[in-house]
This record gives C-alpha cells, structure tokens and sequence, in this order.
C-alpha cells in the first residue's frame, strides 16, 4: 500500500518545492531556493500558513512590490546561471496582476522564475468575492490568464490532485534550457487550504538535468565548411554564452582562429574587454569598430543571440552582398533565423567541438584581417578614455564620466547592473568588462525599475561581490520601493543614482524622429501647457534616505570618486546620488555607429517632423531582409 501524507495543497507545494535540484557538469543546486511574498486575502492562509509551517525548508523573503519581486528573483535566476531561482506568490486581483511585467520580462529574457498568485474559489461558495473579475461569457477566466501569453507554462490547480502533474512540468519547464521562462501555477484561495493525502513520492528529492546537447556531425560539418570559406568572419556573441558558461570556450575558438567576437547587451563580457579579440558591443549601441566589421563582414557566427533588432540595427547591418549566417544556438527557433545554417548545441559543447573541427585544419583568419580590427579597436579605446577623462575633478561630471569614475573603483568582483534610460547605450559603447558576470544588462525587455530588485537578487546569489544598480532619475521613480527590503535584511546593494531631470534617452530620441522631445522632461509647466519651465525641485537622495539608505552626495567629479570608493567599503545598502551636467548633454559619449527603426510621421506640418522622415525613408531604404 502506498503510503500518504495529509496535507494542505500549499503544504504540498512548499514541501515538493524543496525537494527540487537542478545538476549541469556534476554540481548540483536547489532549483527553488526561497520564496517572496506579499500576502493577503488570496494566499495569506494557503501558501503564507504553509512557510511558517515548512520554514526551515524554504527561506522566505518579504517584497514590496510584487513586479520588484520577480525582478528580485529574476536576477537571482541569471546570477545563478538559471541553475536556482526563487517563488513568487501574491494574493488575489491587483497583486496577481503585478507579475505580469515580470513574467513578461523573465520569459522574453529565457530566465526561470516560479509565480504562485492566488486566484478566486474553485468551489465558487461566493461570486463575485473580493477582487474577482466577471466574465459574463466565460465563468473560469480570471485576472491571472493575463499571465498566460507571457508563460512558458501555466496551470490553474482547481482540484488538489492536480497539483501533481501541473507541479512536475513545472519544473521540467524551468530547468529546460530551452523552454525557460516564467512558469505560473494559479492557485484558488480555497484549494490552497484544502487537504488531501499526497503520495510520500510526490516529496522525494527530484534532480532535473540540465542539458548540454552537441551538434550534429552533419551540422557541425557544414558549419566548419562556412567558417573555413568565410574571409570576414565575425562572432556575434549573446547571453546564450553566459547561460552556458561558455567563456573559456568562446576565448579559446577566438584564440585558435583569431576570429574577432561582438557582443549583444546580454553578451558582453563574453571575452573580457582586453582580450585581443573582443571589439565590443555590436548594432545600435555598439562601437565603431564592431560594426564596421558587421558592415562588412561576409560570414556572422552568432552564438547565443536571438538577433534582436539592436543587435541587426533593424536589419540594416550586415551590408555584404554575400553575407551568410551560421546559429550556434540551444533552440531551434533562434537556430534558424535570418535564414542562416543552423547548429543546433549547447554553446559550450558547440564552441568545443567546432575549436577541435578547426584545428585539424590550422584555420585562421589573415593577418591583414587581424591587424586592421585590432588597430580599429586601438582607436575605439582611445576615444573611451576620452569619455571618461575629467581633467577639471571640480565639475559637475557628464554621465561618460559617472561611468568613468566608476570604471576606476571597481575590480573583476564587481556586477554592474543596469536595464533602461541612456545608461544602456552609454554602457555597451563604453565599459570594459572585467569578467563573465560584470556587465548585467536586463535589455530583451529594457524594464524600467529592474535595476534595484534585480540587485538585491544578484547579491543574495552572490553575498560576497560589490552589486551596482545604476539606475536615472526616471527609472529610480519607477521602482524604489525594495529599497526597503534591502535595508530590512542588510542586503548591502550599492546604488549609483544619476539625476538628469527626466527621460533623458526618450527625449533625445524623440528630438531625432521629429518628436521634439514633447513629455519627456521633469520640468514645470510652462505658459504653452509645455513641460518646458524650470526642473522640478524632487529631492532623490533624501527619497533613497527617507527609505533607510544610507546617501552619498556628490556634485562634482572628485565629489564622486570619493562616493564610489566609501559605497564600495560600505557593508550596509549606501546610494551615490549625483547630478549630470544638463539634460540636453546627458551622455556625451559617441552617437549611435548603426540605426534602429522607430517609425516617423509620414505626414507633418512641423519642420522638424519633416526632416525626420526624410532620413528615416534613407534609413529604410538600406534594410534587407536576410533569405
């Protein structure tokens, strides 16, 4: 006779959840290793009672903000290589919906994050209850089938026995390599309570191998053939690389062949910025040097990228005539795209195996081909110094040289995380990442207010690393909210806050398409109804401080460097607050080296509007569609 347990569905779920691991390469981890949770009528009895019940086997972690919260697990997920993640739950109706923007930005990103909101009576004892959305044509839709396109998995648990099923591909989803995402198990607030006698299997320890799948020998025949034809070639490297830990790989196919490696936002750092042949950041944010060499390169070897419209510049970038495409990708979708030969691996398997194909033929690309990136880059670097140069450290610094002044504090240790504003194009031109995990850029969804939750996950994955959230002005007034938390459990983030009075990289790009930067500075009204008058007098720095953060101002560039290195010591959460020079000279770092599509007006009176559709019909006219 099988022998049961008599539990609560949320016991249940607590107790299977801690019994979930994850193995890669023979280390193996807890998949789900805390919950975060802000409770109220929908969860407080169900999966609230459970964690006091099994608290000392799932750490619990209390958010403000339940979109913060699956930032906050969501970073967590990447700083652990999406080998861990955390749970999320939430009540009912508004806390339910708050996950959305999180959900969406997790699955965009392939980042694993469990979302556990709880929904309206199974049993329907009362309907409407508190909360509950009507649907006069359907009478088992609720607010939480808005999480059901930005899932890779969903399940409503209207009966306990299903939560066995539904729990069990839960867990398959979030430790595919592939599929990953957000998954979500919608929970009824009266089932979360309801008992039943659960198999003692359903508990047992579960490992969950995540998978390192080599190419295919035909596959990896024809990818060797394009590279060894290629007299251009250039690796685009994205987060597929740093999903894979495939760096050492990476440096060493780069080494052996002397192929010069681009990277994406979620790639950089692939190489180290001094290895000889990484040339940074490619598409619209990226440097001279890179796409120069995706104008003319005849050969693009992605690597982990899902070819993203920065990353093509909107399908205006790769310009020979002969250019091909060949995909080293996990998934098969990213595999195929712009028509290119896929290679369908594990981006450490496949990298090992197409290093060892080539060897056997001493391939290299030419030493002309080599010394012309490395000089382009030469010069590249020579106007990142530039940049970040202060000659006068009693000025007010221009947000180059925050960067700057930054890149001289901080050591390979350091995670620099950062996700919306200008701050992303000024740090994917600009900075020199030390190591694999440095540069964390959250950019498949550009989320604003990812920055400090984001942190706080990165640093409980990572306690003993300085953790950077660099966050603007208008990003801060998003999400500063976990400010709170951090404070609350001496999670010691650092947090450099860069006010320039508004949506900086809204407003310069709205000045390029003929918007005229309209809405998109923190000013007063002027007399033309215009948010065009004197900067509105909002005081950062004592916000961050009313939270329980320790503040740090600095109005000038030696001010800041001084800040940096005190944030950096400090082992409680501290805030650099600084002021960049004007709004209107928020960056001051070299413009964009390739175009993105944003469409312009095609009819206008305003002359402004008019000059820019002009450039953008030049723009859409070089497009190609890759077949």
């Amino acid at each position: 006779m099988t022998s049961t347990t008599r539990l609560t569905v949320a016991q249940a779920l607590v107790r299977f959840l801690a019994a979930q691991y994850t193995e890669r390469d023979g280390v193996r981890r807890r998949l789900i290793d805390a919950t975060w949770g802000i409770f109220g009528h929908g969860n407080v009895a169900g999966i609230g009672q459970a964690l006091i019940e099994y608290g000392g086997d799932m750490p619990y972690h209390q958010g403000r903000n339940e979109q913060s919260m699956v930032h906050a697990a969501v970073g967590y997920a990447r700083q652990s290589n999406r080998l861990s993640t955390h749970a999320v739950t939430t009540s009912i109706g508004p806390g339910a919906t708050n996950l959305v923007t999180g959900a969406a930005l997790a699955t965009i990103d392939h980042l694993p994050v469990l979302l556990l909101p709880g929904d309206v009576f199974a049993t329907r004892p009362a309907d409407p209850v508190l909360q509950q959305l009507e649907v006069p044509y359907a009478g088992d839709v609720s607010v939480n089938d808005c999480l059901r396109p930005v899932s890779k998995y969903f399940d409503r648990i209207t009966r306990p026995e299903a939560l066995i099923p539904a729990a069990l591909q839960a867990m398959r989803v979030l430790a595919d390599p592939v599929e990953t995402g957000a998954v979500t198990l919608a929970l009824p607030q009266d089932v979360q309570a309801e008992a039943y006698d659960w198999p003692e299997e359903f508990f047992a320890e579960r490992v969950w191998t995540v998978r390192r799948p080599g190419p295919d020998p035909v596959e990896l025949a024809q990818a060797v053939r394009a590279i060894r034809a290629a007299r251009r070639p250039l690796v685009i490297a994205g987060g597929g690389v740093h999903h894979s830990r495939a760096e050492d790989a990476l440096a060493e196919f780069a080494a052996a062949t002397r192929i010069p490696v681009a990277s994406t936002q979620a790639g950089k750092g692939s190489l180290r910025w001094d290895h000889p042949q990484d040339v940074g950041g490619v598409g619209h944010t990226g440097t001279a040097t890179a796409d120069e060499l995706a104008r003319t390169a005849d050969l693009v070897i992605g690597v982990g990228t899902r070819y993203t419209d920065f990353t093509t510049a909107s399908g205006t970038l790769f310009a020979h005539p002969d250019v091909r495409f060949l995909n080293l990708n996990i998934a098969p979708f990213d595999g195929h795209k712009l028509s290119g030969t896929p290679l369908i691996a594990d981006a450490r398997s496949g990298l090992e195996e197409l290093t060892e194909a080539l060897e056997l033929h001493a391939h290299r690309v030419s030493d002309a081909y080599a010394m012309e990136y490395t000089e382009d880059k030469e010069r590249w670097e020579q106007r990142v110094d530039a940049c970040y140069e202060a000659d006068e450290p009693d000025v007010r610094p221009t947000q180059p040289q925050v960067l700057g002044a930054l890149d001289g504090t901080v050591d390979e240790t350091d995670v620099i995380i950062n996700a919306a504003g200008s701050l992303p194009g000024d740090l994917h031109k600009l900075w020199r990442s030390r190591s694999r995990d440095q540069y964390h850029l959250e950019y498949g969804y550009s989320c604003m207010g990812y920055e400090i939750p984001a942190a706080i996950g990165v640093k409980l994955a990572a306690p003993d690393r300085p953790v950077w959230a660099l966050v603007g002005d208008g990003t801060y007034l998003m999400m500063p909210t976990e400010i709170v938390t951090a404070v609350q459990e001496g999670v010691a983030i650092k947090l450099l806050l860069v006010q320039n009075h508004g949506y900086a990289s809204i407003g310069g790009l709205s000045e390029t398409v003929g918007g005229e930067r309209f809405g998109t500075a923190y000013r007063f009204q002027a007399e033309d109804g215009t948010y065009t008058g004197a900067p509105l007098p909002v005081d950062l720095a004592a916000n961050a401080a009313s939270l329980g953060m320790r503040v740090l101002r600095a109005k000038t560039v030696g001010d800041l460097r001084t800040a940096l290195a005190e944030a950096r010591a400090a082992d409680t959460p501290t805030c650099v607050y600084v002021e960049t020079e004007t709004a209107d000279t928020v960056s001051g770092a070299p413009p964009a080296q390739a175009w993105w599509d944003v469409p312009v007006a095609e009819t206008a009176t305003r002359s402004s509007a008019v000059k820019a559709r002009e450039l953008y019909e030049r723009h859409v006219s070089t497009r190609r569609r890759h077949l």
